[in-house]
């Protein structure tokens, strides 16, 4: 059985699986062409390299979530077509690598959230904050998981503030959350970088970090910078897979801000970075 997470004594490291064919970061598992074993395998393969290196949790997601305003429109994926990819890429990860690793399923939908739940997760990571399905919530309810509540919105738009809108979004999903049954010690917030946000949103919500998890009542955070594009920006325009640095420099200072989580493409390099800097904040 993979570790309790228990939070403060040390930050858990998420890796990204997209069972995807359009990721913005050119990882994804399912271009065209390849078949669902093939995927499945290539999964395995990731994630077997991803718990080497140090990865306690590996979240499978099977819709992009890259945000429109961005890179564009992309096509909507149905609960079937993303359930057809997701479960049996999670089922594989929870047989091969459930005892060391929680599970995690990257969706918005409720019956998506509970087939991979059924197939062995423990965490439900909801890009929308189970405002667009509160089913999600429902399945983490039932089955005790644990679930990220991470703001989004389509529009860059933030009339009072970036740092005040995302916490009024975030204490208010964490209410509907726990009005639908799942316990408080199962939350995980996310602030949602790069979702709805531009560099400087982004950055602000960075900063500001250690305030919005004081504000959303001391809930464990998760962050995920991961590849993104601000990144990019204040690396000198450079590709999604050339911002390792940019990636470990924003997990070192959200670590040093109170994160709990973080979500990366870049396990190795990035584990080795919040090794040193838990070695320093968590002593």
């Amino acid at each position: 059985m993979a570790p309790e997470l228990r939070w403060g004594e040390r930050t858990w490291i998420m890796g990204i699986i997209n069972v995807t064919p359009d990721s913005f970061s050119g990882d994804g598992l399912a271009p065209g062409g390849r078949d669902l074993e093939e995927v499945v395998n290539a999964a395995l393969s990731q994630g077997r390299a991803m718990v080497d290196a140090g990865a306690h949790i590996l979240d499978v997601g099977a819709e992009s979530t890259r945000p429109r305003q961005a890179y564009g429109e992309r096509a909507a994926v149905d609960a079937e077509t993303e359930a057809a990819l997701a479960i049996p890429v999670v089922r594989a990860l929870a047989s091969a690598f459930g005892e060391h690793a929680h599970i995690s399923i990257d969706t918005s939908k409720g019956s998506v959230a509970a087939a991979a739940i059924a197939a062995g997760a423990t965490i439900v990571n909801d890009v929308w904050a189970a405002r667009r399905d509160p089913g999600t919530a429902d399945a983490a309810a039932k089955s005790g998981a644990h679930l990220v509540l991470m703001h989004n919105r389509e529009e860059i738009d933030y009339p009072d503030g970036v740092h005040a809108a995302v916490v009024s979004w975030l204490r208010d999903s964490v209410a509907a959350a726990l009005e639908r049954g799942v316990s408080r010690d199962r939350l995980i917030v996310d602030p949602g970088i790069g979702f709805g946000k531009g560099t400087e949103e982004n950055l602000e919500l960075l900063h500001r970090l250690g305030e919005l998890k004081r504000d959303v009542g001391g809930l464990p955070v998760l962050i995920g910078t991961s590849r993104k594009r601000f990144l990019g920006e204040l690396m000198g325009d450079a590709a999604p897979d050339d911002r390792i640095e940019g990636t470990a420099a924003t997990a070192a200072l959200a670590v040093m801000a109170g994160a709990d989580v973080v979500r990366v493409h870049d396990v190795a390099p990035i584990a080795r970075t919040l090794r040193v800097a838990d070695a320093v904040v968590r002593r």
